[in-house]
């Protein structure tokens, strides 16, 4: 084995979760606003995988929406992000909210990731990534579309950010932990 190569993919893994880390854990800049916990979500309105077009405002008053932004379908850390939201979409429904993804794949491709994963949830078409941008969810070193969740309350007040590109379960761990609460 070459343990030669080793040693830089380590440093390279550890260099890329120090970034996110810095990165994310600034506040997300809006228009001289900042996006954070206790404001107004943004709305928008985006067509989803059947072809129908879903707004965030469509939801206004009768439930909690758990929005989160992924980079790309059937990417390992996308499947596996979609289907713990999918194994626990049934303790959402319980819990009053909807489950929304919204990546810049267009519809097919959301049809397609929907029906190989069996995934119960909204997926949006953002593929001018006008909705990321407003949500001001950037790019991990430049390159990977961010993976962040929001939780957004009844009166679409946002009560929760988490963002992580690469700890996937940790998504659905902090949307569930707003919602118990």
């Amino acid at each position: 084995m070459k343990y030669y190569l080793i040693i830089p993919a380590i440093l390279i893994i550890i260099i890329i979760s120090i970034f996110t880390f810095i990165h994310y854990s600034k506040p997300i800049k809006m228009a001289n606003q900042v996006i954070k916990e206790g404001m107004q979500a943004p709305d928008f309105t985006l067509p989803a995988q059947d072809g129908s077009m879903v707004s965030l405002s469509q939801f206004a008053g009768k439930k909690t929406i758990v929005l989160f932004f992924y980079p790309k379908d059937e990417s390992y850390g996308c499947t596996k992000e979609a289907c713990s939201f999918r194994d626990n979409y049934e303790v959402f429904r319980e819990a009053g909210a909807e489950v929304i993804g919204i990546s810049a794949d267009d519809q097919d491709s959301h049809k397609a990731f929907a029906s190989h994963h069996k995934l119960p949830f909204i997926l949006l078409s953002d593929a001018d990534r006008k909705v990321a941008g407003l949500y001001h969810v950037g790019r991990t070193m430049g390159l990977i579309p961010g993976r962040v969740t929001y939780v957004i309350d009844r009166n679409g007040i946002i009560r929760k950010i988490f963002s992580s590109q690469f700890n996937f379960n940790k998504h659905i761990e902090e949307a569930l932990a707003i919602l118990k609460n």
